[in-house]
């Protein structure tokens, strides 16, 4: 079986991202957010993957063969398309982004000498705003020892020499962009505006922070750091403490990745490799300035062109209605966002909070806002006497803290928080609300394909079920009252689940069934279609599983945005198995799940990428979609999808992009024409 390497794909998916900041046609300013977008992929490669990717380097083809890694000098390849990227990343800013800006009579310094007339205007910046942050650090033993730098944080290495002695000295200077801002506005000049580095302004007045010294030479460093938190079934106490702990520790964890400023001579880059316990393998050149992520906070001046506004789409249903309970009641709502509003998702909560039926909502968080107005709905519950639990993942990657910090909240107000296991994360996006009446308890329950979190609402394309239908409702509920238990999911397990897909229970088998149906259809003859629409798809079972689909004649049409080990249009192997990608100003972030043909297609949607993490080691729940309206919707959403012509490529054999032309046929911009599908609804 062909399979891909993983992380070469995904750096596929990151070239994809550079391809949208050197598209002219993308708004000036959205090409410098896609350059921030890439910058910032890329430190998280490097914080979450490139170690790994070191590890399977050291391994025997032997054992890479077995673990089906058929890649050669893996190493090697990564860098190499790393390198590549960086240098098309460079030709972009210095080719097309820079001189774009000028041309909108803004003047950006990068690499490139400053004027007299700012001067004075940098030196009075520097010694009245940016001093007090800069903290001096000597590496020869003089004035601090074991000096560590922090993960991406900004400094510059500096080399003196002490006027007459002739002593050269080393110091640190840190480039404080984590408190003050990383751009300034400077003087207008012959009519341009002038944006300026932090990094420069610093460069510039060197000469205030080492008096009586010479500044021989100047070079920018950054290290990023092994961001992967070790949680074993070994840990044992408090959960919370630990992860706090572990947290501390994380940015002065291993190195994974030294970046240095090109030119700097070989004798100083092994002077920092001792000073910071750092391997030669892990130090790359980069350019004069790094963290390009910050790309995304550079001043508009109110005149740099952006993507023209959508307003979220309302129904008015929903608007006239004022009461999502009693609409649920008549009919399953689903929301696609950001082409739809998220208030329908935050009326839920609120008016769950207040009701006086409600008694009981449970849910389960992964990302949420910093100020989250789900959470303070939650809140608000607590406090008017409703039971409220919440499941919170403290295991969700970089989001740790703030997942740590709402969860003492809620704990202090009344909810009953329960924290995840250690060797399984709770990825699945699932709500359910209580409440009584005359004659019963009715149900009421949220399924999404994203996080309960108002602020990606407006940049990731996600699928919300809101639904009162008791068959999906009781498995919620049986699903939540396991979670409560404290228990870890096993082969006793006597949870039986139907409407609902959950990964360590039914998910896996489920999948497996659907997939064979469509290949027992083919070998019948019969029309075979599988639709899949993911952000990764890399889960070796079940790439053979569509393997042995195409064989046998089944149509597979796969979306994946990011990862993708399948290697399509293989003869005798994925001929009949077709892959595209999409990147647009949203992120593609739903999963959709099709399996057949016209009306009597299943679909689901749910949280779980077909990664082996998500299902063999997560909790994640996929709903079988029952409401014909939603089906259909979803149907043409991704129909439309397959059909863009405009931001979509076609993933060949050799991980290459092929961009899809429309020749004759019309432009189809996939996420503006949902937008208008959407509209037109209604």
């Amino acid at each position: 079986m062909t399979i891909h390497f993983r992380d070469l794909s995904w750096l596929g998916f990151n070239l994809r991202v550079l391809e949208e900041a050197a598209d002219p046609r993308v708004p000036l300013y959205e090409r410098l957010k896609f350059l921030s977008i890439f910058s910032s992929n890329l430190d998280e490669f490097f914080r979450v993957r490139y170690p790994g990717v070191v590890a399977l380097g050291a391994l025997s083809n032997k054992t890479l063969k077995a673990i089906k890694v058929n890649e050669k000098n893996i190493v090697e390849k990564v860098q190499d398309e790393i390198n590549t990227q960086l240098n098309f990343f460079g030709s972009i800013l210095n080719e097309g982004i820079l001189p774009a800006l000028k041309n909108e009579e803004i003047i950006f310094y990068y690499n490139v000498p400053i004027r007299d007339e700012h001067k004075n205007e940098i030196r009075e910046l520097f010694l009245s705003y940016v001093l007090s942050y800069i903290q001096p650090i000597y590496l020869d033993g003089k004035t601090e020892k074991g000096f560590l730098p922090v993960n991406n944080y900004l400094y510059f290495v500096i080399t003196l020499q002490e006027s007459g002695a002739g002593t050269l000295r080393q110091a640190i200077v840190n480039i404080p962009s984590e408190k003050l801002e990383r751009f300034f506005t400077l003087t207008p000049l012959d009519g341009f505006e002038y944006v300026i580095f932090l990094d420069d302004i610093i460069r510039e007045n060197l000469v205030h922070l080492f008096p009586g010294l010479d500044v021989l030479s100047v070079y920018s460093i950054k290290i990023n750091r092994d961001a992967e938190l070790y949680l074993t079934e070994e840990f044992s106490g408090n959960l919370l403490h630990k992860l706090e702990k572990q947290l501390r520790k994380r940015d002065i964890g291993a190195p994974s990745r030294f970046l240095y400023e090109k030119g700097m001579p070989v004798n100083l880059q092994r002077f920092l490799a001792a000073a910071f316990d750092i391997t030669t393998e892990d130090m790359f050149a980069g350019g004069r300035y790094h963290n390009l992520r910050d790309l995304a906070k550079f001043p508009t001046f109110n005149k740099l062109a952006v993507y023209p506004k959508r307003k979220p789409l309302s129904s008015a249903k929903l608007i006239n209605s004022g009461d999502i309970f009693n609409i649920l009641l008549r009919e399953d709502l689903l929301l696609h966002v950001p082409y739809q509003s998220y208030n329908p998702v935050l009326s839920f909560f609120n008016q769950a909070a207040v009701d006086g039926d409600v008694t009981d909502i449970f849910i389960t968080l992964y990302r949420v806002a910093e100020e989250s107005h789900i959470i303070n709905a939650l809140i608000s519950a607590a406090k008017n006497g409703k039971n409220v639990t919440v499941f919170i993942e403290l295991k969700a990657r970089f989001d740790e803290a703030n997942n740590i910090k709402w969860s003492r909240i809620m704990k202090n107000a009344g909810v009953k928080i329960i924290y995840s296991l250690p060797d399984i994360k709770v990825h699945s996006k699932i709500a359910l609300i209580r409440k009584k009446t005359t004659t019963q308890k009715q149900l009421f329950g949220i399924l999404s394909t994203g996080n309960f979190n108002e602020i990606t609402a407006q940049l990731y394309t996600d699928h919300v079920l809101m639904t009162a239908d008791p068959d999906i409702t009781k498995e919620l509920l049986q699903l939540f009252n396991f979670l409560n238990s404290g228990k870890t999911p096993g082969k006793d397990s006597n949870l039986k689940f139907s409407n609902l897909l959950v990964a360590q229970f039914n998910m896996v088998e489920e999948l497996e069934k659907l997939i064979n149906m469509e290949t027992e259809k083919a070998k019948r003859g019969e029309r075979a279609l599988i639709r899949i629409k993911v952000n990764n798809l890399e889960e070796p079972h079940f790439i053979g599983l569509l393997y042995k689909a195409s064989q046998a004649g089944v149509k597979v049409e796969l979306l994946v945005r990011s990862i993708c080990s399948l290697v399509p249009g293989v003869e005798g192997e994925s001929e009949n198995i077709v892959v595209r990608r999409i990147v647009d100003r949203y992120l593609e972030h739903s999963r959709i799940l099709c399996f057949g043909t016209d009306e009597s297609a299943e679909v689901l949607i749910g949280s779980a990428d077909l990664m082996t993490r998500n299902l063999r080691r997560r909790i994640e729940v996929y709903v079988r979609i029952k409401n014909e309206a939603c089906k259909k919707e979803l149907l043409d959403y991704f129909k439309i999808q397959w059909q863009d012509n405009d931001k979509a490529v076609l993933l060949t054999p050799d991980l290459q992009q092929l961009r899809i032309t429309a020749g004759a046929a019309p432009s189809v911009n996939a996420q503006q024409s949902i937008y208008n599908y959407l509209e037109s609804k209604g």
